[in-house]
């Protein structure tokens, strides 16, 4: 019988309101590591990396897997499409834009989207946005990279997570889009800045909207702070998000970046919503 040796890890917060980034020390009954400034996040992360290696369930049949997706599940779902160039809508085999893209200027020069919102994505989505599923992170992170990887596009100096609004992320407890980009940036390597974007006011939810109501709910909502504004100056980035609706947060996005001194705007998402004659 093999046996899971784990080491007791130790974890103690220095600093506080008004002090400035607060400091974690990560401890073990075998060694003892000093990381200076290191997010609650970050530190969560780190702890669980020797878990990694344990087996897990595979998120959509619940089967043993050393991943999250296993390989039949994957070869069944998890499948590369190919998918509108410009906005990310599944196309037919050698269509790289559809018409409408073509007699509609979009401000961001690329879409690339790993999979379609629809079964089982979608329940997935559900669960890593409103039930705290942040094991899934990894996975549908791991369809981006292989979505990014297998398009021609050029990679960007930055990714850009899409901010979320103060009012969810207190409500969910972490940022989505900022869990995906990490790790994308990770199996890119390149530089993913939760920063670059700042999130002026909330909105109501997108979904609650008709599709002509969309751009104008999020008109405004974004912007770049001042002073980050020399360091975006002529510099390429990917926003990156879970999902991509009818593109009117993702449109938002660029016009801010764009507006900013970014040279282009590509737009990264897990899922893209199908037109409904697709479904």
């Amino acid at each position: 019988m093999r046996r899971i040796a784990a080491a007791t890890a130790i974890v103690s917060i220095r600093g506080g309101p008004g002090a400035g980034p607060r400091e974690v020390v990560v401890g073990s009954d075998m060694a003892r590591q000093y990381i200076e400034a290191m997010s609650i996040e970050d530190a969560l992360h780190a702890l669980a990396a020797p878990l990694r290696q344990v087996p897990s369930q595979c998120a959509l049949c619940r089967g043993w897997s050393r991943e999250r997706l296993c390989e039949p599940c994957a070869a069944r779902y998890a499948a590369l499409r190919p998918h509108c160039t410009l906005c990310g809508i599944g196309v037919t085999a050698g269509v790289c834009v559809r018409g409408a893209c073509l007699s509609r200027p979009s401000p961001f020069e690329r879409t690339i989207a790993a999979v379609d919102y629809d079964h089982p994505w979608n329940e997935l989505v559900r669960r890593f946005k409103f039930d705290a599923a942040l094991d899934l992170a990894g996975m549908l992170a791991q369809r981006m990279l292989d979505a990014v990887r297998r398009t021609q596009a050029p990679r960007p100096d930055w990714l850009a997570p899409v901010a979320l609004a103060e009012q969810r992320l207190r409500e969910r407890g972490y940022r989505k889009a900022r869990e995906l980009a990490r790790r994308v940036a990770s199996g890119l390597s390149c530089t993913s800045d939760a920063r670059l974007l700042l999130r002026l006011k909330d909105t109501p939810h997108q979904l609650a909207l008709a599709p002509e109501k969309r751009a104008a709910n999020v008109r405004g909502a974004l912007a770049v702070g001042p002073r980050r504004r020399h360091e975006l100056r002529g510099r390429s980035v990917a926003a990156l998000d879970d999902v991509m609706t009818t593109g009117a947060t993702a449109a938002e996005v660029a016009r801010t970046l764009l507006q900013a001194g970014a040279s282009s705007v590509q737009v990264w998402v897990f899922a893209r919503t199908p037109r409904p004659q697709d479904l």
